[in-house]
C-alpha cells in the first residue's frame, strides 16, 4: 500500500448524556481501529478529558495512516471519565462506528454521527472533521540570527536558543521546532534549519507563527528573553530582503518607561522546495516493472522430497511459491500490462543440460514475460518438473540483465523491482556486489526474499542498511536491495493470510522511498496528472 497520506480527525460531540448528579460529565473520546483482516479492535488513542461539559471540543487529535484501498474501520467511544481506565457499562455515554472513509468522502469532511449503545436514551452526536495534511508538500530551509540581546546569565552572557510555535485554529499554540543553543554570545547566528510548511502553519500562510527567545540553563530553567510573531506568507518575503524582528519581553514593557526591546532577531535566508511523494509519481504515471527471480539450485532439496523447500504439498504451497504471491499480489497493482518476465538461476536446462542462471520461466527466451502472478506461478511449477536442479548460486547474471532493461528508460517513467526469492547460499557474492552498486544509479530496486534455515549474512551486507554497499572502492549511490528472511513471517498459528500480508507490507515499505531517491537525485519531477 501506498504510505503518504496522513489524515488528521478533529473530534467533537453535542448534548452528550449528563451522567453526573453534582456537575456535567468530563467526557473524553477513545478511538479504537479494526485490525485489517479480522473482527478485532485495538485502541489507537484517546482525546484529553475537558471537565464539566456536554459539548466538548477535544484539541487532541488523531492522526491516521490513510490507505484509499483498504477499508478502515473506526470506532469511538465515549466513557464518561479518563480515570476509570476500565469502562464501566453503567457509566457509558455512548459510541459511533464509521469507516475513515465516509469521514474522508463527506461534504468539506465533516460528518455528524448520533451516539449510540444506552438503551432507551439519546445521547447526543459525534462530529468528525477530517483534514488530509499532505495537502501542503513544500519544504522550507531558514536561518536566523540575533543581535545585542538582554544579557541574562550572571557570569558570561547568554546562550540563547529560539522556539517555535504554530497557532492552532482554537488559539492555542503548537511548538514546531527547537534550534540549538549557541554559547556565550549576545549576537549569535543560527545554522539553517528545515521544517516543512504543514508543521509551521499546516498550509495556512497567515496563521501565526509565535517564535521565543531563550536563554539556555543547564538545569533545565531556561530564561525567557523576549518574543515576536510573524507568519509564513511574511517569513517568505525574506527571500527578497532580509527582515527584522524586534523581540520584546511583555513584563519588561510594563515595567520600564524607556524600555525599546530585548534585542533584535533577523531572518537572513528562506527557501522553498516541493517535496513530491510517491502517490504523485504513480499518478503522474511511472510504471513499475516487476520481475522474478527463483532459486533452482540443489541446496534446496529435490522438489520432490517433503524437506526440500520447493516441495508444494496438495494442500500447501511452498515457501518460495507464498513469496511470490504475497509480493506480486500487491505490486502488480502498479503494473498497467501485468507481464512479469520470470526466470530460473542454478539449474541444468533442457534440451542439452546447460547450466543457467536467467533461464526463462516460461521457456520462451524470446518472450519470458507470463500473465500475471498467476502465470508466474504456473511456469515457475513447470519449470520445477523439466529443469535439474544444479548450482552455484549466482545472483549478478538475473540483476545485470534487468538493469540493462533499466537503463533503457531513465527519464523517471518506468521503475524496475526485481525479486530474487533465494535459499541464501550465494556464489558470486563479489560479481554481485559489482553488479548492484552500478544497478544502484538505475531506477531500480531488488528485493530478496531468503527461504529456509541458512544464516543469511551475505544478504544483509547486500541489503546495505547498516553499512552502505561497495564494490571495489565505488559506493552505491543509493540503497537499492531490501531483504527479509520468510521464517519471520511463518507464525505458528498457521495465519497465512495474515503473514503474508505482514511479509508483502515489509519487503515493499522501502520500494516508494528508493524512487523518490531516484527521482530526486535526477530531478524528475512527477508529469501532471490529467485532471
Amino acid at each position: 500500500s501506498v504510505p503518504g497520506t496522513k489524515v488528521e480527525l478533529t473530534v467533537s460531540c453535542r448534548n452528550l448524556l449528563d451522567m453526573d448528579t453534582f456537575s456535567k460529565s468530563d467526557p473524553v473520546v477513545v478511538l479504537f481501529v479494526q485490525v485489517s483482516g479480522s473482527s478485532e479492535w485495538k485502541e489507537f488513542g484517546r482525546t484529553e478529558v475537558i471537565d464539566n461539559t456536554l459539548n466538548p471540543d477535544f484539541v487532541r487529535k488523531f492522526v491516521l495512516d490513510y490507505y484509499f484501498e483498504e477499508k478502515q474501520n473506526l470506532r469511538f467511544d465515549v466513557p464518561p471519565r479518563s480515570h476509570s481506565a476500565l469502562l464501566g457499562a453503567q457509566d457509558f455515554l455512548g459510541q459511533a462506528f464509521v469507516a475513515l472513509g465516509e469521514v474522508i468522502g463527506s461534504q468539506r469532511g465533516r460528518l455528524e454521527r448520533p451516539l449510540t449503545g444506552v438503551p432507551g436514551k439519546r445521547c447526543g452526536t459525534i462530529l468528525l472533521l477530517a483534514e488530509e495534511l499532505s495537502n501542503c508538500r513544500d519544504i522550507v530551509t531558514m536561518q536566523l540570527c540575533a543581535n545585542k540581546l538582554d544579557k541574562k546569565d550572571f557570569f558570561g552572557k547568554s546562550d540563547p536558543f529560539l522556539v517555535f510555535y504554530r497557532s492552532n485554529e482554537d488559539g492555542t499554540f503548537t511548538i514546531c521546532h527547537k534550534t540549538e543553543v549557541v554559547k556565550n554570545t549576545l549576537n549569535p547566528v543560527w545554522q539553517p534549519f528545515t521544517i516543512p510548511v504543514r508543521a509551521l502553519c499546516n498550509g495556512d500562510y497567515d496563521r501565526t507563527v509565535k517564535i521565543d527567545v531563550y536563554d539556555w540553563d543547564r538545569d533545565g530553567s531556561h530564561d525567557f528573553i523576549g518574543e515576536f510573531a510573524t507568519s509564513y506568507r511574511e517569513l517568505s518575503r525574506a527571500q527578497s530582503q532580509f527582515t527584522v524582528y524586534e523581540v520584546l519581553n511583555p513584563r519588561k514593557k510594563c515595567k520600564k518607561k524607556k524600555y525599546v526591546n530585548s534585542g533584535t532577531v533577523t531572518l537572513l535566508s528562506f527557501s522553498v522546495e516541493s517535496e513530491f511523494t510517491f502517490v504523485d509519481y504513480i499518478r503522474g504515471g511511472t510504471q513499475l516493472n516487476f520481475t522474478v527471480a527463483i532459486d533452482f539450485t540443489a541446496s534446496n532439496g529435490l522438489p520432490s522430497q517433503p524437506t526440500s523447500l520447493h516441495y508444494a504439498s496438495p494442500y500447501q504451497l511452498s515457501a518460495y511459491a507464498l513469496a511470490l504471491k504475497a509480493v506480486g499480489e500487491i505490486i502488480q497493482d502498479y503494473d498497467s500490462d501485468k507481464l512479469f518476465p520470470a526466470y530460473g538461476f542454478g539449474a541444468k536446462v533442457p534440451p542439452d543440460g546447460k547450466i543457467s542462471h536467467q533461464f526463462p520461466l516460461n521457456n520462451n527466451v524470446e518472450n519470458p514475460s507470463c500473465a500475471g502472478i498467476e502465470g508466474v506461478l504456473e511456469s515457475y511449477l513447470q519449470s520445477l518438473r523439466t529443469v535439474q536442479l544444479y548450482g552455484p548460486t549466482n545472483f549478478a547474471p538475473v540483476i545485470n540483465q534487468v538493469a540493462g532493461t533499466a537503463a533503457q528508460v531513465t527519464d523517471g517513467s518506468q521503475y524496475h523491482v526485481l525479486l530474487i526469492i533465494t535459499d541464501g547460499v550465494i556464489s558470486d557474492m563479489l560479481q554481485t556486489k559489482e553488479a548492484i552498486v552500478t544497478a544502484s544509479s538505475l531506477p531500480m530496486s531488488i528485493i530478496i526474499v531468503g527461504v529456509g534455515p541458512a544464516e543469511f549474512e551475505a544478504m544483509e551486507e547486500l541489503d546495505g542498511d547498516e553499512v552502505r554497499l561497495s564494490s571495489r572502492g565505488r559506493y552505491a549511490e543509493r540503497d537499492i536491495v531490501q531483504f527479509v528472511p520468510f521464517r519471520d513471517y511463518v507464525d505458528d498459528s498457521g495465519n497465512q493470510v495474515l503473514s503474508m500480508a505482514r511479509l508483502a507490507k515489509d519487503v515493499l515499505a522501502e520500494i516508494p522511498e528508493q524512487l523518490l531517491s531516484y527521482m530526486k537525485t535526477r530531478d524528475i519531477k512527477p508529469r501532471r496528472a490529467d485532471p
